[in-house]
């Protein structure tokens, strides 16, 4: 099976050939970017301070070392993934304004984002929780932090990746939801066993 590769800059047909459920890999210029900046970008109406057109943003609070020797320079010591449900209220607006095509996280994403793919082109995709030091040598080189004054984890760190992933397509630009059809079919699941279950459990006497 060939490997998935997108690179930065992403184009339309790039994303609009994915599917919610694909595993793909990232290669170029990936930005951090959870509450605090999409509440500046959205909510305050600041433009963002890295260009992210045709690019990609983490849901991400990294953990950051200055180079010894190096003032001003970076290095990534872990870079998790943030549970991307907390930028729900804002995603759609955040695509809209910013051109970003690619937007990673942890966990699902909702109806709002869903649609703000469907309309923009962009994807949203999950990164393995508890593998933030895997995300951190997938990262080549720290080229520069905007917006530092809102502390390191909500700080827009601007990175250089190299087949960072592996990532799994969560929500695509025609509407597919993996996670909400995962929901799905685990309720229709419960749904049929669940009188089974309770007519062999109860109560201690």
């Amino acid at each position: 099976m060939n490997k998935k590769v997108l690179q930065t800059p992403i184009s339309d047909a790039d994303v609009e050939e994915l599917r919610a459920g694909d595993v793909i890999y990232l290669t170029g210029r990936l930005v951090t970017g959870r509450d605090d900046v999409h509440m500046r970008v959205v909510g305050q109406g600041r433009p963002m301070p890295a260009d992210v057109r045709g690019g990609a943003v983490f849901h991400a609070g990294p953990i950051m070392r200055e180079k010894a020797g190096e003032p001003g320079k970076f290095e990534v010591v872990s870079v998790g993934p943030t549970t991307s449900m907390r930028m729900e209220e804002f995603e759609a607006e955040f695509i809209e304004k910013t051109g970003v095509k690619l937007i990673i996280g942890k966990g699902g994403m909702g109806e709002k984002t869903a649609e703000g793919c469907r309309k923009f082109k962009a994807v949203h995709a999950v990164f393995p929780g508890g593998c933030a030091v895997l995300a951190a040598g997938c990262v080549e080189e720290v080229e520069g932090v905007e917006w530092a004054d809102l502390g390191m984890p909500e700080a827009v760190w601007v990175l250089r990746v190299r087949e960072f992933g592996p990532l799994v397509v969560s929500i695509d630009t025609q509407g597919g939801n993996l996670f909400a059809a995962n929901r799905a079919v685990f309720a229709a699941r419960k749904d049929a066993i669940t009188p089974e279950i309770c007519g062999k459990v109860g109560y201690a006497d």
